[in-house]
């Protein structure tokens, strides 16, 4: 069974999870893109970390006899390495789309500076 002490702190963090989540969605920090992974997360973390049965019984499925909670961690560090991974993949599409932007912008001022000095010499007498 799982120890009292060791529900307590998962559903502590679970609930300051959940907390923060709110909090970040409230001020408009947290687009619901990701917010909705967020929650979806808090609540099962709780749900997990409350239903004490329910962690043990999970455990047994993936095998886990000597300490159960471990599967609550192992849960945690599992999203935790997906969201970086969806992150990585956000970070670089917007790294490319910057570079390009860049480009562009380049492309543009020349065009701008070549119509200016055009311009410029069709001004000029002579």
């Amino acid at each position: 069974m799982t120890p009292f002490k060791v529900t307590i702190i998962a559903s502590f963090v679970a609930a300051v999870i959940l907390g923060i989540v709110f909090e970040l969605i409230r001020r408009r920090r947290l687009r619901e893109r990701y917010a909705l992974i967020w929650v979806v997360t808090g609540v099962v973390l709780l749900v997990l970390a409350l239903w004490r049965r329910g962690l043990n019984t999970v455990a047994g499925w993936m095998g886990v006899k000597t300490y159960p909670p471990s599967v609550f961690f192992a849960a945690i560090l599992l999203f935790v390495l997906v969201l970086l991974l969806h992150f990585s993949i956000v970070l670089s599409r917007l790294s490319d789309q910057n570079t390009t932007l860049a480009q562009r912008l380049a492309l543009f001022e020349t065009d701008v500076l070549e119509r200016e000095q055009k311009k410029d010499a069709d001004e000029e007498p002579g």
